[in-house]
């Protein structure tokens, strides 16, 4: 028997999915591992998320407002949003 360290937040989120499969962590865990040595590889494509520059430049903005939320407008109702997008057109 051996202990692998899982981070919680992971282990919560996975947890649903593998009861609603019918599946205990270990028994997933053992399913890829059994994987590994049968396919002697990872058995799925481990890549890179690629973002278009659409993307990133959102992040970026994104990112932006949350340091420096004084620099943006904020709303505390759906009214008070609309009103400010209708004046803008």
């Amino acid at each position: 028997m051996s202990t692998v360290r899982i981070n919680d937040k992971i282990k919560e989120e996975v947890t649903p999915i593998l009861d609603d499969l019918g599946l205990s962590l270990s028994e997933a865990i053992n399913v890829f591992l059994k994987q590994v040595i049968m396919t002697e590889s990872i058995p799925f494509t481990i890549k890179k998320t690629k973002y278009n520059a659409e993307m990133i430049a959102a992040i970026k903005e994104a990112d932006e407002m949350l340091k420096n939320p004084d620099k943006h407008k904020s709303f505390d109702n759906i009214d008070d949003l609309m009103e400010a997008l209708n004046k803008d057109e």
